[in-house]
C-alpha cells in the first residue's frame, strides 16, 4: 500500500471502531494481532475494545496526527469521553476526561499486526 492508501485504510478502521462494527473488524485487524507485544488474536482484540466501549459508553476514537510510513503508521488519538467508575486505575466515575493516546500500528498483508500504544495517564489524573 502507499503512504495515502495506508492512511486512508486506518482512517475506515477508526470509523469502523466508532461505529462498533465488530463484524467488520477483521477486514482491518490481522487474525494474529499482538497488542503491546502480547499475543491477543483478533478474538482478544475485539473483546478488549467491546470493554472499552462498555467501560467508556461515550468513547470516540479522533484522528489528532496521523503519520503513514509503510507497513507503519504513528498516530496520536484524541478522547474527550466518561469513563464510569474505575478506568486505568483512576477512579473516574463518570467525570468527563480529555486525554491522548500514542500509537504505532505495524500492518501485515494488508492488516493490523502489531499495536504499541501509550495512554497519557498522567493528563487523567491531573483532571481528577
Amino acid at each position: 500500500m502507499t503512504r495515502d492508501d495506508l492512511a486512508s485504510f486506518y482512517r475506515d478502521y477508526i470509523a469502523c471502531l466508532n461505529r462498533q462494527d465488530w463484524p467488520a473488524l477483521g477486514q482491518f485487524v490481522h487474525d494474529d494481532v499482538a497488542h503491546n507485544a502480547r499475543p491477543f488474536g483478533l478474538t482478544g482484540y475485539r473483546a478488549m475494545l467491546e470493554r472499552d466501549f462498555r467501560e467508556i459508553p461515550d468513547l470516540r476514537f479522533n484522528i489528532e496526527l496521523l503519520i503513514s510510513d509503510p507497513p507503519r503508521i504513528a498516530v496520536r488519538l484524541k478522547f474527550d469521553c466518561k469513563p464510569v467508575g474505575t478506568f486505568l486505575g483512576l477512579a473516574v466515575n463518570g467525570k468527563r476526561v480529555s486525554f491522548c493516546e500514542n500509537v504505532f500500528y505495524e500492518f501485515s498483508d494488508g492488516k493490523i499486526q502489531q499495536v504499541w500504544s501509550v495512554v497519557d495517564k498522567a493528563t487523567i489524573e491531573a483532571q481528577l
